[in-house]
């Protein structure tokens, strides 16, 4: 048995694809899924299941969503590991003073290489930063997510891929959640 992670994009933001988390939870717990969790209302679902292959598991939960709530939500599942070396491998961290309250990490659906870098065309978004490792990209905003260009959308079109954004507080409070789970 596996836990994952899954972040669904886009549910429970500015009244647009409603969804209680109690009647996701319900849901997935009728589609099999043990130990199901949730963490705030956007969308960060833990499961555990049988299935091994995390693209598997989200498709399955896309699937359902839209069956059951009538919303085409994309989704990126991970696991344990992918948040702890994502604890470890953000290098704004080792920054001098930094404003953790501006980084944030948008995980993507595939696996980047670090040269993927260039087809983010930085330049557009200066003076926001990035770094690219593996499913993630580290983010740190130069005044604040609400004021970039740099968002999920933007990520996509230029990488041709799904991503979803989460702050830095989420990420360190769902890696403490995912230890409290095992």
């Amino acid at each position: 048995m596996t836990t994952y992670l899954a972040l669904l994009r886009g549910i429970n933001v500015s009244g647009h694809n409603m969804m209680k988390m109690d009647a996701l939870q319900k849901m997935l717990e009728n589609m099999g899924f043990t130990n199901v969790k949730t963490y705030i209302q956007t969308g960060n679902v833990f499961v555990t299941t049988e299935e091994e292959n995390p693209a598997a598991v989200g498709f399955k939960i896309k699937q359902e969503i839209f069956k059951t709530f009538g919303h085409d939500v994309p989704i990126v599942v991970i696991n344990k590991d992918d948040l702890t070396t994502c604890q470890q491998n953000n290098p704004f961290l080792k920054e001098k003073n930094v404003d953790t309250k501006k980084l944030y990490v948008a995980f993507v659906s595939m696996k980047l290489h670090k040269d993927r870098i260039h087809d983010l065309k930085m330049s557009a978004v200066k003076p926001d930063e990035v770094h690219i490792d593996q499913n993630r990209i580290f983010i740190k905003y130069a005044v604040s997510a609400g004021k970039t260009r740099l968002d999920q959308k933007y990520i996509e079109k230029k990488l041709n891929l799904t991503a979803t954004i989460r702050n830095w507080n989420t990420v360190t409070h769902l890696l403490k959640m995912y230890e409290e789970t095992e």
